[in-house]
Parts: C-alpha cells; sequence; structure tokens
C-alpha cells in the first residue's frame, strides 16, 4: 500500500473512533432524552459555559454502568437491594467539576452532598428496589443511596439525610 493509501486508511480509522467516542460521550452533550425527563444536572458541568444542563431520562441513565447491593434502611423494615448508576458515574458523564451538589426532590426540598461523597463510597442513584423500578409514591423514580451497611460511620443521622428521594435535580456548585 502506498503512503496516502496508508494516510488515508489511518485518518479514516481515527474519525470512525472519533465518532464512536463522540457517540458515547453523548450523556455530556445536552441531546433531548426521548423518554420522559427524570433528572435534571445543571451548575458547574461541562464546558462550565452559564446555563449548562444535561437532562436523563431512564434509558439514558440505564445507558451508564448499573450497581446493585442490599442494605438496611431506616424507611424499610429489613434489608432491600438497591439498583442504578453510581453517583460518580453520573457525575463524571456531565463532566461535573464542583464539589458540592444541591440534591432537589420532586416537592423542592433540598440537601446538600459533597462530591466527595460519591468518591468515597459507592452511592447509587437508586432506580430500581428488589429489582423493580421505583414509583414515585415509594420515593422514586430516583432514590440517593449509601451502602449503609458497608461502612459504620454510615449508620448516622448525616448520612441518611443525604439520601434524598423523589429526585428530579441535581445543582453542581
Amino acid at each position: 500500500m502506498h503512503e496516502a493509501g496508508r494516510r488515508q486508511l489511518v485518518l479514516g480509522l481515527l474519525l470512525a473512533s472519533s465518532a464512536l467516542l463522540l457517540a458515547r460521550a453523548g450523556l455530556a452533550q445536552n441531546a433531548a432524552p426521548t423518554g420522559k425527563k427524570i433528572l435534571t444536572i445543571s451548575g458547574k458541568i461541562g464546558s462550565g459555559a452559564a446555563g449548562a444542563k444535561v437532562t436523563f431520562d431512564l434509558a439514558r441513565l440505564e445507558s451508564l454502568p448499573q450497581h446493585s447491593f442490599t442494605t438496611q434502611t431506616p424507611w424499610q423494615d429489613k434489608p432491600v437491594q438497591f439498583s442504578g448508576p453510581l453517583l460518580r458515574d453520573v457525575l463524571a458523564a456531565v463532566k461535573a467539576q464542583g464539589s458540592q451538589l444541591k440534591a432537589i426532590a420532586l416537592n423542592d426540598y433540598k440537601v446538600s452532598i459533597p462530591v466527595s461523597d460519591s468518591q468515597r463510597f459507592d452511592v447509587v442513584l437508586a432506580l430500581r428496589i428488589n429489582g423493580e423500578l421505583i414509583p414515585v409514591r415509594h420515593k422514586g423514580p430516583l432514590f440517593v443511596v449509601y451502602p449503609y451497611d458497608s461502612h459504620e460511620e454510615l449508620h448516622s443521622t448525616l448520612y441518611y439525610s443525604r439520601s434524598i428521594w423523589q429526585l428530579k435535580a441535581i445543582e453542581v456548585e
């Protein structure tokens, strides 16, 4: 193969792999989800442009790696399994750049969560309890859950108070 042909082949491969990477990185773009929007993330994300916002539907959240753990909570009478993407993976998908999260529930209740919690612990944005999607009447569609039984320090009011349910938005500060 001559030099020009090799160059074209390499350029073609680079363009194809770039297109695949851009498609996978589409979570960081503000392309509108096709399903019902269940989470909006705004603030210090992406390039840091003012007004940056990323929305997620169920399919978009499920396209991230899913994690599950079983833990006892103060809100259930027995241990239950929670499943969904890790909070740190969701933050990475939107290229979050802040140190604090303002988590907002459907009823506009707000709680602050340090970004460092998402690095220290496998905090899940639970979409499912015991394999079933979480309906709004049972703390859904999203519930921030810490793996309480994996660290003794998580058995405290501080971490329970950060476990916001009916999550609808996160502002990265």
